[in-house]
């Protein structure tokens, strides 16, 4: 879908942004992860908005009206009489919070990290989300030495963090990040031996590693405790394919099944959308630099991935193209699409 001014003017001329008005009368259980609202964010930093979302309590009051049902935001850094006031709000609103945190990378910085759980607990929540790698393993790591030392380094990450989540009551759900294989991160969240990690499973990121988004649901599901729900597009491109953010029920996703094998391994797992607006993602899994770190992969993963883009791909212009537009336009289209999932989410997947 191309967007051009033009629409966004005719957009606002119709409507309001919802978040001005009252809180739907129906409202979903799923929440919503701070990186959907990275635009919004970006536009308050630069008005210096009186109640920024960066600011747990906004976010909560924010996703309230759009009909979230929660929030998983970074808590780091409040204090703790406003991680009381977070607290209170969610339970008057009958929603709920996890938070979304940075794990220590050396002995000196587990101390903000002990901070940080403090804050977590203070609010309310019993789980925090993270990541291992914030880029892409085929963009990050140039050989099989390097991804190597990263997953050395992770593990050094998790040991410095685990007595510091067991001392506060935290599980830290560390996200299937374009990092890890679905096996490669069984086989390591296993050998860590601690039940204060699980997975935070997000339902598109491995697509870009060549497996099928559904089976790596399936096989992390027994290991989850949370979830970023999100439906995905895909087209061909000369070096590969490109995957987009899209609103639920419009990509290729089967949700129900996604949402059921949650559902059955892990009952009070809570699900998150979690879709950025911006153009689609290149996948360059026809280039040799992708293939550094897995030289294993078997062909025929590479193969199934590219059928699946032949066959249920749209042409590379019906995939969303956002960048180039002002940020104003770009806040009012993450609001635009949140308001569609929430509504899909209630009345099409049980959320």
């Amino acid at each position: 879908m191309v967007w051009s001014r033009r629409d966004f003017l005719c957009a606002a001329a119709a409507a309001p942004l919802l978040a001005r008005q009252d809180p739907p009368a129906r409202r979903t259980a799923m929440g919503i992860a701070e990186f959907t609202f990275r635009h919004r964010m970006q536009l308050d930093r630069e008005r210096k908005v009186a109640e920024p979302i960066s600011d747990p309590v906004h976010f909560l009051e924010y996703a309230r009206r759009l009909g979230a049902g929660g929030i998983q935001t970074r808590l780091a850094g409040l204090t703790e009489e406003r991680a009381a006031e977070l607290r209170r709000r969610a339970e008057a609103h009958g929603m709920w919070v996890e938070g979304s945190e940075e794990l220590p990378r050396r002995k000196e910085d587990v101390e903000r990290f002990e901070a940080a759980m403090r804050a977590v607990r203070a609010a309310g929540a019993t789980l925090a989300r993270s990541v291992l790698l914030g880029g892409r393993r085929y963009e990050t790591f140039d050989s099989e030495e390097a991804w190597t030392r990263f997953v050395a380094d992770s593990k050094s990450r998790l040991q410095l963090a685990e007595p510091v989540l067991a001392r506060h009551g935290v599980v830290l759900a560390f996200e299937n990040h374009k990092d890890f294989r679905a096996a490669e991160y069984l086989a390591f969240l296993r050998a860590l031996g601690s039940d204060r990690f699980a997975a935070c499973v997000d339902l598109s990121n491995n697509f870009a590693l060549l497996e099928d988004n559904h089976e790596v649901v399936e096989a992390l599901a027994p290991v989850s405790a949370a979830a970023h729900l999100k439906d995905m597009a895909v087209a061909a491109a000369d070096d590969g394919f490109l995957a987009a953010d899209v609103v639920l029920g419009e990509g290729i996703h089967d949700l129900p099944r996604m949402i059921g094998a949650l559902r059955k391994a892990a009952p009070k797992l809570r699900f998150s959308l979690e879709m950025s607006a911006r153009d689609a993602l290149r996948v360059p899994c026809l280039t040799s630099r992708y293939w550094a770190t897995m030289r294993d992969v078997p062909g025929s993963d590479l193969a199934c991935a590219l059928r699946i883009v032949r066959a249920r791909g749209v042409a590379p212009d019906k995939l969303p193209r956002v960048n180039h537009l002002p940020l104003e336009d770009r806040v009012r289209i993450e609001e635009e699409n949140v308001v569609k999932c929430v509504a899909y989410a209630s009345a099409r997947l049980g959320l």
